[in-house]
């Protein structure tokens, strides 16, 4: 039988099994490859494409709350000047004839004191005289003034006989009872040696300058100066700044020009610094010079000179230990903080505790000085006039402590002082509301100075800031004139500043002092219908005035605090009772003292609208 089938080779038959297998394989490379093309395709779109558009949901706007703040309405609080006709016939004499000599314009120093011991506020006026050069300084003599208040704000002139009556070139007025007799004795810091004047009664001093040892050098030019106690020995001890070093020569030598021609004033950057002095009441009449051994002589470290040039003092415990600091504000260079150390020394902290200079870190040309809780809490205000064209420092503590910012800007209160040049700074509640407002003395050094700088006058008129509340956001501002009268607002060359209720109505009235001019004794005639409250401490021992004592009144869930404290301003002295504005209400709260040594009273149910004589042992 035949066999039909094609014969084939073997050889042939296994290329074409391997071809088939071959195809097949090279198919499903082909889709894996596709696959792993599409899968990597896929990963990169999956990694490289945009997110998505995030769903948009409408929200409803919210509009930021505004923090209501009750309205701010100035108060009128009107003065009167009562200089003439309440009898003060003073003129300050400063010397000046021609030769432009720089302690001409500085001014003298004004007090409010009780120098008679009957319960009401007698004026002090410190004056300069004539050179001894002058060939007119024996006609017509100049002398400090002494004018007795007879209760009802009319003063007599005592001046004649008084002990006072005697000529030299006074600067600074410091007052306090020395030697524990119940009488304030009074001390003036001067160009050339200082002098103490021991309160006699009957409005009658002598002078003890010698024997208390407390005339300083022929060479120093004190200024401001007051009493305070810091050893808590329970007497009085004294502290004087002093300027710069100056004398006739080095004055004329350096030939200050005005702009245009014609003898300027000098500028202190070219005098030297000098040194505050320190004494100790030894408690038997005499006082010890301990300003080296105390750490109040600061010395520049790169020169080994003295960097003080100091205008203004006053006295506090910023730290809250029982202990009084002293913080002095310098011309030129930095101001200090002196933080009693409770060992007789002192250590000066004034960069630390950021009052040395202002924000820029700049020295000003600092004057007078106060300090106090303007807010009615524990925050503590140091104010410092400063020279024009530099705004009033206010340094800020936030709670009690040393550590200070300069707030002026923020409170409103530095715009507003910037082209004034300000001597005398004081707080005050002049419209008796609870808070304590800002009074400032202005005046330029130069006569001519608006034919060099045309928005600087010579006259400047006292400006007024209204305390509004730190829940303002302006704190302090202006009180025009239309709010306080021609008579407050007219121009004058201001120095020193004090404040004291002469007439017993209750408000705080004004004395300012004048460079070569009259001083402005201004009755505050307010009538808002705001009740107050008014505290005078007698203490026991040597410091019977309590000075260096507080005084908080709380009510309301408000502390008011007040240091009994003379030394304030610039070269002055404010009287010694304390005033707390109560505003519309008659509540007096409690009334709480903490004496010099610490031991704290305590009293409720004072009557308002009433000077109250508190004594530590009723």
């Amino acid at each position: 039988m035949k066999n039909d089938t094609p014969h084939t080779d073997p050889s042939e038959h296994d290329e074409a099994a391997d071809d088939a297998v071959i195809g097949v394989a090279l198919k499903w490379s082909l889709v894996v490859l596709g696959g792993g093309g599409l899968m990597a395709a896929a990963a990169v779109f999956w990694f490289t494409a945009p997110p998505p558009a995030p769903e948009i949901i409408e929200q409803k706007l919210v509009v930021p709350t505004i923090r209501e703040r009750p309205p701010v309405e100035i108060p009128s609080v009107p003065f009167t000047d009562v200089t003439t006709s309440a009898g003060i016939e003073f003129v300050h004499e400063n010397g000046a004839a021609g030769e432009k000599l720089l302690p001409e314009t500085m001014g003298g120093g004004c007090g409010f004191v009780d120098v008679d011991n009957d319960g009401d506020a007698d004026i002090v006026l410190v004056n300069g005289c004539r050179w001894p050069w002058d060939e007119t300084s024996q006609r017509d003599a100049a002398t400090p003034a002494l004018y007795l208040n007879d209760g009802t704000g009319q003063f007599s002139d005592a001046t004649a006989g008084s002990g006072l009556d005697v000529t030299f070139y006074g600067t600074g007025l410091a007052a306090g009872d020395i030697d524990g007799d119940g009488l304030t004795d009074l001390f003036i810091a001067s160009v050339g040696q200082d002098r103490l004047f021991r309160n006699l009664g009957g409005g009658r001093f002598e002078e003890i300058t010698a024997a208390a040892g407390v005339a300083g050098d022929e060479g120093d030019w004190g200024s401001s100066c007051g009493f305070f106690d810091y050893d808590r020995d329970g007497d009085l001890d004294l502290f004087v700044c002093n300027y710069v070093v100056w004398n006739r020569d080095i004055d004329r030598s350096q030939n200050f020009q005005l702009i245009g021609g014609g003898r300027a004033y000098g500028r202190p950057q070219n005098f030297g610094g000098s040194f505050p002095k320190l004494y100790r009441n030894e408690g038997n009449g005499t006082f010890a010079d301990v300003s080296a051994e105390s750490g109040i002589q600061v010395l520049n470290p790169a020169t080994n000179v003295p960097v003080a040039k100091s205008l203004g003092v006053t006295f506090d415990d910023f730290d809250a230990d029982g202990w009084l600091d002293v913080v002095v504000s310098n011309d030129t260079v930095q101001n200090f903080l002196f933080r009693n150390k409770q060992d007789g020394t002192f250590e000066e902290v004034g960069r630390l505790a950021g009052i040395a200079f202002d924000i820029q870190g700049n020295a000003r040309g600092a004057m007078g000085i106060d300090v106090a809780c303007f807010r009615n809490d524990a925050d503590r205000g140091i104010v410092i006039g400063n020279f024009a064209n530099e705004m009033t420092a206010l340094y800020v503590s936030r709670g009690s402590g040393v550590q200070f910012k300069d707030d002026a800007i923020a409170n409103g209160l530095g715009p507003q002082t910037r082209l004034e040049l300000t001597f005398g700074v004081l707080f005050a509640d002049i419209d008796l509301d609870g808070r304590l407002d800002v009074v400032a003395a202005n005046g330029h050094l130069e006569e001519e100075i608006n034919r060099v700088q045309k928005t600087q006058f010579y006259e400047q008129p006292p400006r007024l800031y209204f305390n509004c509340g730190s829940d303002q956001a302006t704190e302090f501002m202006p009180v025009d004139v239309d709010k306080t009268g021609e008579d407050f607002a007219k121009p004058m060359v201001g120095r020193s500043l004090a404040t004291a209720d002469i007439d017993g109505d209750g408000d705080l009235d004004l004395l300012f002092t004048s460079s070569g001019g009259a001083p402005r004794l201004l009755r505050n005639d307010q009538t808002l219908g705001h009740h107050w409250l008014r505290i005078q401490l007698v203490d026991e021992g040597a410091n019977h005035e309590g000075i260096g004592a507080t005084v908080t009144l709380d009510r309301d869930g408000v502390t008011h605090t007040r240091r009994i404290n003379p030394t304030r301003g610039y070269q002055s002295q404010s009287e010694l009772p304390v005033t707390f504005g109560l505003g519309d209400s008659t509540d007096t709260g409690r009334v709480l003292i903490t004496w010099p040594d610490g031991t704290v009273t305590e009293h409720e149910g004072l009557d308002p609208n009433q000077l109250h004589t508190l004594r530590r042992n009723p």
